[in-house]
C-alpha cells in the first residue's frame, strides 16, 4: 500500500440536509419507510480536497434510539465542535475524540466517513485500500420488505434472481413467517435466503423457530430483542440455523461478548450502528480472528452510504453477500456519478480516490432542503 501522509487540517464542514423517496415503500416489522430524511456531511481540508459521509439515523427511533433529529443535536452541538478543538493525523483517531459521547453512533459515524473520505482522498487512494481491502469486486444480495401476498413475493424474488443478486433477505414476523419462508423454499429450493426478524420474537417462541431448521436457510437475523446477547446464545444452542446478530452489536466489545457466549454463529457489520469505519475494521477483524462469518448490512442508504458499505466489504472476512444493491433499486435518481450498479450479483470496486464516485451536484441540490456551515 501507498504511503499515507499526514491528514492536513480540516478547514470546514458542511451539513447537507436532504429528502429522498424511496421507489417503492420498505415494510419491516417495525413499520413502513418510504420518504429516507438524512444528512451529507461533507469534510474540506486547505488543499480543496472534498470528503463525504452518510447519516443513516430514520425519523423515528424504530431501528435504534437514534433519529434524524437527534443526530443533528449531536453532530452540532458536540462532535463538530470536537473536531475544531482536535488535530487528527489519522480518520482512526475520530472514535477516540467521540468516545466520551456516549452511544450516538449513527452521528459519529457520519461525521467520521466524511474524515475517512478526506484522508483517502488527501493521499490520492481508494477507500478501500485506506481500510486495508484488497477485493476488487463484491458480491451482493437483496433485502425484500414485507409483502402484501407471497404471490407478489415470488415474483420479486424472481426478478432479483434474474438480475443475479446472490441471496435473497426477507423480513418477517409473528403471523407472517413459516408459512412464507414454506413457500419460498419450495419455489426456489437452492437460493441462498436468509430470514431477518428486527427482534419481533422472544423465547417463548423457540419451538416455533426450530421449524426454521428444515428450511436450510442461511441464517436467521437478529430473532430475540434488540439489546440481547443472553437469549440468543440459548436459542442458538437450540438451533441448527445459524443466528446472525444485528442490533445487539454496537461495538468490538459486544461482538466480543457474543462470541465467548455461543450468541451467533454470524455478524452483521453496519457502519452506522457500530459508530464509523474504525470499529467496523475492528469487528471484522476479531470475527476473523474467531472465524465469525460477517457480512455488510444496508440502511437504505443513497450513494455516498453504499460507497462506504462497498469500500468496507472489500475487508477479507465479509465472505456473504451484504445488502449493497444497485442505486436504481432504491432510487429513482442517486446523488452520486455514476450511480452504484450491479452486473450479474456483482459490484466491481472503484479505483479512484477516496469513496470512488463523484457527487452529482445538480441531483444533490434538488434533494437538498438546506446546508449550514462550519468553519473551522
Amino acid at each position: 500500500m501507498k504511503e499515507l501522509h499526514i491528514l492536513l487540517p480540516i478547514k470546514q464542514i458542511r451539513l447537507h440536509k436532504l429528502t429522498m423517496r424511496l421507489k417503492e415503500p420498505f415494510m419491516t416489522s417495525f413499520g413502513t419507510v418510504q420518504d429516507k430524511d438524512f444528512f451529507i456531511t461533507e469534510a474540506i481540508d486547505d488543499k480543496g480536497n472534498h470528503g463525504f459521509g452518510e447519516s443513516v439515523a430514520f425519523s423515528s427511533p424504530w431501528y435504534t434510539e437514534e433519529t434524524v433529529q437527534t443526530s443533528l443535536h449531536v453532530m452540532e452541538d458536540f462532535l463538530i465542535p470536537i473536531l475544531m478543538e482536535n488535530e487528527i493525523s489519522h480518520p482512526d483517531q475520530v472514535s477516540e475524540l467521540f468516545y466520551p459521547v456516549k452511544r450516538n453512533n449513527m452521528a459519529k459515524a457520519a461525521v467520521e466517513g466524511a474524515i475517512w473520505d478526506l484522508y483517502a482522498k488527501n493521499n490520492q487512494i481508494s477507500l478501500s485500500q485506506a481500510l486495508g481491502g484488497t477485493k476488487k469486486e463484491i458480491d451482493v444480495g437483496i433485502s425484500i420488505g414485507i409483502q402484501p401476498t407471497v404471490k407478489d413475493l415470488i415474483q420479486k424474488i424472481e426478478r432479483f434472481l434474474e438480475e443475479g443478486y446472490k441471496r435473497i433477505k426477507l423480513k418477517i414476523k409473528p403471523g407472517l413467517d413459516m408459512e412464507v419462508l414454506r413457500e419460498v423454499r419450495k419455489q426456489f429450493p437452492f437460493t441462498p435466503i436468509m430470514a431477518d426478524a428486527n427482534s419481533a420474537y422472544t423465547l417463548k417462541d423457540i419451538d416455533h423457530l426450530q421449524e426454521l431448521d428444515d428450511l436450510d436457510l442461511l441464517m436467521i437475523e437478529q430473532p430475540l430483542a434488540h439489546d440481547d446477547i443472553v437469549d440468543h446464545a440459548t436459542l442458538q444452542s437450540a438451533l441448527k440455523t445459524p443466528i446472525c446478530l444485528d442490533e445487539s452489536i454496537n461495538s468490538m466489545e459486544d461482538a466480543r461478548k457474543a462470541i465467548e457466549l455461543g450468541s451467533c454463529r454470524i455478524i452483521n457489520i453496519k457502519i452506522g450502528r457500530v459508530g464509523g469505519l474504525t470499529e467496523a475494521k475492528k469487528i471484522h477483524d476479531l470475527c476473523q480472528r474467531h472465524g465469525i462469518q460477517v457480512w455488510c448490512g444496508g440502511m437504505l442508504e443513497a450513494g455516498v452510504g453504499r460507497a462506504h458499505n462497498i469500500a468496507l466489504t472489500t475487508l477479507p472476512q465479509f465472505v456473504l453477500p451484504g445488502d449493497t444493491a444497485g442505486s436504481s433499486r432504491y432510487w429513482e435518481k442517486d446523488i452520486i456519478k455514476p450511480e452504484v450498479r450491479v452486473e450479474d450479483g456483482i459490484i466491481h470496486v472503484s479505483k479512484g480516490p477516496g469513496i470512488g464516485y463523484d457527487i452529482d451536484e445538480q441531483v444533490m441540490k434538488d434533494f437538498t432542503e438546506w446546508t449550514r456551515v462550519y468553519d473551522f
